[in-house]
């Protein structure tokens, strides 16, 4: 049999902390419009905590077969501080993946949070523990733990691809996922989107809408695409 599958990769490139920090309180709508919103998981991995909770931190992957966590209890061990746990669990939702034990030796592991492309289980544990969890679904039935597996490796979870080392950015709307090579210039847009939504929000919570601003910057795009109008 091969080992394909069955692998354990220890190394991890983890990026600088001070480079993920500076995504802190930055929201996921934001990260992912400077990066052409391309870079967001699917809607389907919601945010299961009970309270929005903002999740930041560096992706160590794990690929599990349908409904089977063996791999994820040995993830678990090698995650370090600040890591987020991102499991593709191939969607599959007939079972938990993960429930209130493992979130609770996750959390005093320092893990930073836990997304899971399948489901979870004790969905009401979340409201006394504080660890960001993402999931597809939740099922009271439980998981196998035959195994095999694969640690550390290129996972798809909730559409889209994430690397060992990835820098994830969550909150209520989702996740954002942002390779660390790209870090640096998507914080410089991401502030100036930021600062500038920021600028308009203030403007209008004082003075109340400026409606002919507003008209005039979508008669342009209406204009552009030659669209119709029709009167009564």
């Amino acid at each position: 049999m091969s080992e394909v599958g069955n692998r354990i990769y220890l190394k991890v490139d983890r990026p600088d902390p001070g480079l993920v920090g500076q995504f802190k309180d930055l929201p996921s709508s934001n990260v992912g419009d400077m990066m052409n919103r391309l870079y967001c998981m699917r809607e389907y991995i919601r945010q299961m905590n009970p309270q929005p909770v903002n999740m930041l931190g560096t992706a160590l992957t794990v690929m599990v077969p349908d409904g089977d966590n063996a791999f994820i209890h040995k993830a678990l061990d090698l995650a370090k501080p600040g890591d987020i746990l991102v499991i593709d669990g191939n969607g599959c939702t007939t079972r938990s993946l993960i429930g209130e034990v493992m979130f609770t030796y996750a959390k005093n592991c320092g893990i930073a949070g836990i997304v899971v492309d399948g489901a979870i289980r004790d969905h009401d544990s979340l409201a006394h523990i504080d660890l960001p969890v993402y999931a597809k679904a939740v099922t009271p039935q439980g998981p196998y733990k035959n195994g095999p597996g694969e640690i550390n490796v290129p996972v798809s979870c909730g559409g889209k691809v994430v690397f060992p080392g990835d820098i994830l950015v969550g909150d209520a709307d989702g996740i954002c996922v942002v390779r660390p090579a790209d870090a640096e210039e998507i914080l410089v847009e991401v502030r100036r989107k930021f600062e500038g939504e920021q600028e308009k929000l203030n403007y209008y919570r004082s003075v109340g809408n400026n409606a002919e601003k507003h008209k005039a910057i979508y008669d342009i795009i209406t204009e552009k695409l030659k669209t119709k109008v029709y009167e009564g």
